[in-house]
């Protein structure tokens, strides 16, 4: 009876393939015909044609709404989406029906919140930010040939113009300088009109009240950059990487977000993307005239899709730099007290950050300092000598300090090269070990031997000590900072980043990024392995729609608005 089971089995799985074969022609017939090839250019073709093989792909959920069918709202709704897909249109700045949908939007774009600076920037972007502007603006000296009693602004193009801001009721409120950028060499490819005030809060926003009372919508975080992308300045990497740059924390994150926004990372998706159409072109066409075609050049075909997805790999490693560059990298040191941890912190950061002193038990909390290894910022945490005491100030630091090495990325245990590795240091070991288990923590832990000016003979072959527990052994003198340049390279090996060169990277992936970079990856894997067994032309075409549609949703070329949401709405207001 077994033996029957498994014959059966083994029958229908041989039968498979030929089975999708006839249901991917009888289900959807027409997928192949009458297409005309250029509407494999039309970013919107890839969801329609990957949907109709339902066996394969999931139904696409009906409550995600493409981009290109966002419908219009009032200006008082809180929405930042258009009424089309500006950036699928052949005219992207000077279409009547999309000018007419949209709202003029304004909002304070410098900082606030800190000390008063001598300038701030009101900014107002959209169809009527000129007509809005001249309610509001009045030029010091009308231009010869205009009309001394018209009330109505017009200004030139990037030419800037001193003046005063009124309020409705006629009074001057601030003296500014007009800065018109005319649609389409703005920033939104929008009429932009950008007033310059008085620095404080209050001067700002007072202006910005006033052009809220001519006409104006206050801006939603992210909302200049969304109609950028919208508008097709910017692709969505590119508008990501506006984020970034704001939210930089090192140059060498401030340099891998302008590279981004330059296009090196939108330059790459776009050459794989169209490598995929391409591709694929070639496909459909000898599906409907394979007689009439020469055949395919297998060698030629495999040999791209190897250069693709190495391309592909080359990318993807950039996303673990990517995340120590916006979130940093915590390190905590850990130790018996006076085994030199604060100085430790204090030589690596040069800065005298912690009280360093003889006296065992000196540091009672979490000192923190910062710095900056190959672009990478770096928190580093000195904490409290671990060990049992009777003092309640010392014990909570203690407490403290057990609980920020379970938080950190990298635990450093210090130890005395001049004491060795004691049985408080095993004791020690043990808790944390413990700890880490306990909370599922993988942090790596780094020994480090200090004061080795003072025992100069030390080797961790003598000390005696569990070594299978650290990843790395270090030999350092805070006294006079040797070693340190050695902590810090054993650091950036143990998470991965040892061959990062010393500028850092030109250009990172996020996370979203990299979830479609993987999908591309997987769909050429896929394709290779359609080739190599011989399938039929079909399943080829559908691995290179999978790596096309992920492509496209990296540009944005088909998103949701769910996403654009998540996305823009990180954005200060202004930006």
């Amino acid at each position: 009876m077994k033996g029957s089971y498994r014959k059966a089995t083994g029958d229908i799985m041989a039968l498979l393939p030929a089975f999708r074969y006839l249901l991917s022609h009888i289900y959807c017939p027409l997928k192949l015909q009458r297409r005309p090839i250029s509407s494999l250019f039309q970013p919107s073709s890839f969801p329609a044609r990957c949907s109709s093989i339902c066996l394969l792909f999931p139904k696409p959920n009906s409550t995600s709404k493409s981009l290109k069918t966002a419908v219009a709202v009032a200006p008082k709704e809180k929405t930042i989406f258009l009424s089309k897909d500006e950036r699928l249109s052949s005219s992207t700045v000077k279409n009547t029906q999309q000018v007419e949908n949209s709202s003029t939007i304004a909002a304070i774009v410098t900082s606030l919140g800190g000390p008063p600076s001598a300038v701030g920037i009101v900014r107002l972007s959209g169809p009527s930010a000129i007509s809005i502007a001249s309610r509001v603006f009045r030029p010091a000296r009308r231009k010869k040939g205009k009309a001394s009693s018209s009330s109505l602004w017009q200004p030139t193009s990037h030419l800037v113009e001193y003046g005063v801001v009124l309020d409705h009721h006629g009074n001057v409120i601030d003296e500014v300088l007009a800065v018109p950028m005319l649609a389409p060499r703005s920033y939104t490819r929008e009429d932009v009109i950008e007033l310059q005030c008085h620095g404080s809060e209050v001067c700002l926003h007072r202006v910005l009240r006033t052009c809220l009372e001519a006409g104006a919508r206050l801006a939603e975080p992210g909302e200049f950059t969304l109609r950028a992308f919208l508008s097709g300045r910017l692709d969505l990497s590119q508008a990501e990487n506006v984020g970034k740059l704001i939210s930089a924390k090192s140059v060498a994150a401030a340099e891998a977000a302008l590279a981004g926004i330059q296009g090196g990372f939108s330059t790459l998706v776009k050459s794989l993307r169209t490598q995929c159409i391409e591709l694929l072109t070639e496909i459909e066409a000898r599906l409907d005239f394979d007689d009439e075609m020469p055949p395919l050049d297998l060698g030629l075909i495999m040999d791209k899709i190897h250069t693709m997805s190495v391309n592909v790999e080359n990318a993807l490693e950039t996303a673990n730099y990517d995340k120590f560059l916006q979130s940093g990298l915590q390190v905590a040191i850990l130790g018996r007290p006076n085994v030199g941890k604060s100085s430790l912190l204090n030589a690596w950061s040069k800065s005298e950050r912690a009280i360093v002193t003889e006296i065992a038990g000196t540091t009672r909390d979490v000192i923190e300092a910062s710095v900056t290894i190959r672009g990478i910022p770096v928190t580093l945490l000195d904490t409290a000598g671990i060990r049992e005491t009777d003092d309640i100030v010392e014990k909570i630091g203690v407490e403290r300090s057990e609980a920020v090495a379970m938080g950190a990325d990298v635990i450093i245990m210090t130890i005395s090269a001049l004491d060795g590795w004691t049985p408080e240091d095993t004791k020690l070991l043990d808790k944390i070990e413990y700890n880490k288990k306990v909370m599922g923590s993988s942090a790596p832990m780094i020994l480090v031997i200090n004061k080795i000016d003072c025992a100069p003979n030390v080797s961790k072959e003598g000390l005696n000590m569990k070594e299978n527990s650290f990843t790395k052994h270090i030999y350092t003198c805070a006294v006079t900072g040797q070693g340190i340049s050695g902590l810090e390279a054993a650091m950036l090996d143990i998470i991965g980043l040892n061959s990062l060169p010393s500028g850092g990277r030109r250009w990172t992936v996020n996370q979203r990024q990299c979830e479609q970079l993987v999908r591309t990856k997987e769909a050429l894997v896929r394709l290779k392995l359609s080739i190599e067994e011989e399938l039929p032309l079909d399943f080829w075409t559908i691995d290179l729609r999978e790596a096309a549609l992920a492509l496209a949703r990296i540009s944005g070329e088909d998103i949701s608005e769910e996403i654009l949401s998540n996305i823009f709405g990180k954005f200060c207001i202004g930006k």
